[in-house]
């Protein structure tokens, strides 16, 4: 194995409301799609007996691969290398290696507090529906560790185990495309001409709020650029590209004016540094729900596209 380390530095924000306390490390949107882009974002809930978090450590499983972590203030991030079991097909290249694990390290997350990990990759492989368990460790200094590495036996449920792995839940594509619409719970693709949206994704909304957030990931497979738009819904007043920028270590939120490039033959994804805002939103968007959203493209016109809605911020609660 070979190891990459580079201290960086770099936005990340929770959209709307704050989140209560849920129990052990598990990842926001818990289903995804094999063949297809997936965001995975873990949620820590709480140090190490009081401890704050200071290091945490994904292993990533085989057939979650391309893995990009997104870095966080403060932290630095160290991305370990190896083989892959399999070699991958990445857009006509074999690919036979990648990154194994990420560690976020040096940062100082208080135990009154809990953030989110985020690791964009790509989920290859399986043709039928499988659970894949993501390792993790939280290190608090020299004095405090949480391992959540337990994996449910068949027919045994998560809930049972004290330290349970956060797992992701593999569709394959031809699954997903037959249920598409009737609740299969995987975000679905659609395609336009060169273009592939995918990976939506919408945060649900504490009661009151009026402003929403999430994004997708769209694929140019063409050999011209084009360009998205604008996005409108019927569930909000307006719907805002957004972009997160730092200057002077400070972060900033701006509004995107004239679209978003889509470079020809490249992936952009649209729901980190750059998003969707909702904005006057009429009723909060709900875990389950699902939003239709109209994008329009320079090139290839107007898309319809429906976003799943997962978790608030924070994430699943569960007693114990």
């Amino acid at each position: 194995m070979n190891r990459i380390s580079i201290s960086l530095l770099a936005a990340g924000f929770s959209l709307v409301g704050a989140a209560q306390a849920f129990a052990h490390a598990s990842f926001e949107i818990d289903k995804a799609v094999s063949e297809r882009g997936f965001k995975a974002i873990l949620q820590i809930p709480h140090g190490c007996d009081g401890k704050p978090t200071t290091d945490v450590q994904i292993k990533l499983p085989e057939g979650f691969v391309f893995a990009k972590p997104q870095p966080k203030p403060g932290w630095t991030l160290e991305i370990i290398k190896g083989d892959y079991q399999k070699t991958y097909d990445n857009h006509g290249t074999p690919v036979k290696s990648g990154p194994l694990e990420i560690r976020w390290k040096g940062g100082e997350l208080s135990d009154d507090y809990y953030d989110t990990f985020v690791i964009s990759g790509r989920i290859s492989g399986f043709d039928k529906e499988t659970v894949l368990a993501f390792p993790v460790t939280q290190l608090c200094g020299t004095e405090g560790k949480v391992v959540w590495d337990q994996v449910a036996a068949e027919g045994q449920s998560p809930h049972d185990l004290k330290s349970p792995a956060p797992t992701i839940t593999v569709v394959p594509a031809s699954a997903a495309d037959e249920h598409a619409g009737h609740g299969s719970g995987a975000p679905d693709t659609v395609k336009a001409g060169a273009l592939e949206l995918s990976a939506g994704s919408l945060k649900a909304m504490v009661p009151g709020a009026k402003v929403g957030g999430g994004g997708l990931t769209i694929r140019n497979g063409g050999k011209e650029e084009d360009r998205l738009v604008s996005v409108e819904s019927p569930a909000a007043g307006r719907v805002e590209l957004h972009e997160m920028t730092m200057e002077n270590d400070v972060m900033k939120m701006r509004k995107i004016d004239g679209g978003i490039a889509l470079p020809a033959g490249q992936t952009v994804d649209i729901s980190d540094k750059m998003h969707l805002m909702f904005m006057d939103v009429a009723k909060p968007f709900a875990k389950g729900d699902s939003v239709k959203v109209t994008l329009t493209f320079e090139k290839a016109g107007e898309v319809d596209y429906t976003l799943p809605v997962g978790d608030v911020a924070g994430g699943h609660q569960h007693g114990g």
